[in-house]
């Protein structure tokens, strides 16, 4: 009877410890594999807004949105290699700091330009004669600059406070124990707030008003620019919002042994979920943006055509390069009519194919 009270004392532990386990696990598995997909998804955006797209307004703000989630995915490789040995830190101090400071910027500067594009889409629905005449890309780029200044600085408390912890097994980047609970209550009030109540409010109320100027005027279109914008808030928010709530929860887990438990299993869910939301946002631009999916197919197809095109040349010896021009040159003569007639077609072609380049860009 006793051993029987042992094992049913006992079951639940060993439960939450394997449920612990496997969470860990899974969230390492994610962490991966939103590094990878981030990375090279978020690449891909920066070199085609950045590069092949005309620059407009629109491609200023998912330009930045871009590079934003880049950096963070970029670093997320130190979090794998911590997560994967037991949150152990082995990259010092600096690193700790500067891994954080990245994390926190990217979320500042993400909620912040979703906040922008909100708004600037909502004046151009609502007042689109004066949005027509001021928007520009100078004032986008400004914009934007304005908005990583401010993300620097909400950001730099809480890579200030991050230090190394200490003892005989391990090493870890966390808050150190002489941050108190009101220090804490501080930095994540203030962050929830200026990084997501504010900021949801704002968008909230500017996709409310393009609600009602959509239902008075039947001629504006759905455009799937807007579908893009409400599927990169969505996603953000969802993927957003349990840190926000974790955070509170763990200054109230310090005596609750069931909160703390909730931490060890949603910690790893959250952490992957913020993770996640910088990956999303280039899976929405190829499979809900047309432009950027023609950009795209252009921009490998060129790149394909060079390397095939390089291949084939250096197949071709330069003996075998001059006897092919010489029986050209011997050609020409007898069949001038022809080719001159080829050319011009050829010209043609050329010319129509440029000028369709130029009708997309």
């Amino acid at each position: 009877m006793r051993t029987d009270n042992k094992t049913l004392t006992a079951s639940p532990t060993s439960g939450l410890d394997a449920a612990i386990t496997h969470m860990k696990t899974a969230s390492l598995v994610l962490y991966c594999l939103i590094f990878i997909v981030g990375t090279v998804g978020n690449g891909l955006v920066i070199y085609v807004t950045g590069v092949r797209m005309k620059r407009t307004v629109n491609s200023v703000w998912f330009l930045n949105l871009a590079v934003a989630d880049f950096l963070f995915t970029t670093f997320l490789i130190f979090l794998i290699i911590s997560h994967s040995r037991g949150n152990q830190w082995d990259f010092g101090l600096e690193m700790c700091k500067l891994n954080n400071f990245v994390t926190v910027i990217n979320m500042f500067a993400s909620v912040f330009l979703l906040t922008t594009i909100s708004l600037d889409r909502c004046l151009s629905v609502t007042v689109a004669v004066w949005a027509h005449n001021r928007r520009t890309v100078f004032k986008a780029q400004l914009i934007c600059v304005v908005i990583w200044v401010t993300a620097g600085i909400c950001s730099i408390p809480y890579a200030t406070f991050r230090s190394l912890s200490q003892n005989n097994v391990t090493t870890k980047c966390v808050y150190p124990s002489n941050v108190t609970q009101k220090q804490k209550w501080i930095l994540y009030t203030f962050r929830c707030v200026v990084g997501f109540v504010i900021p949801f409010l704002v968008i909230l109320i500017s996709h409310v008003a393009i609600g009602v100027r959509a239902s008075r005027i039947q001629r504006i279109k759905k455009s799937k620019s807007r579908r893009i914008i409400f599927s990169v808030i969505f996603a953000f928010f969802i993927c957003w919002l349990p840190v926000h709530i974790l955070s509170f929860i763990e200054l109230k887990a310090r005596y609750n042994r069931d909160l703390r438990s909730i931490l060890k299993i949603g910690g790893p869910v959250s952490m992957g979920l913020a993770a996640l939301n910088s990956c999303l946002n280039p899976i929405l631009y190829v499979f809900m943006c047309d432009e950027f999916l023609k950009k795209l197919k252009q921009s490998i197809c060129l790149v394909l055509e060079s390397a095939l095109a390089e291949d084939h040349l250096s197949f071709v010896s330069s003996r075998s390069l001059s006897s092919h021009f010489s029986r050209i040159s011997r050609k020409s003569d007898s069949s001038a009519p022809m080719e001159r007639k080829g050319t011009e077609a050829s010209l043609t072609f050329t010319e129509c194919k440029i000028e369709e380049t130029m009708s997309t860009e």
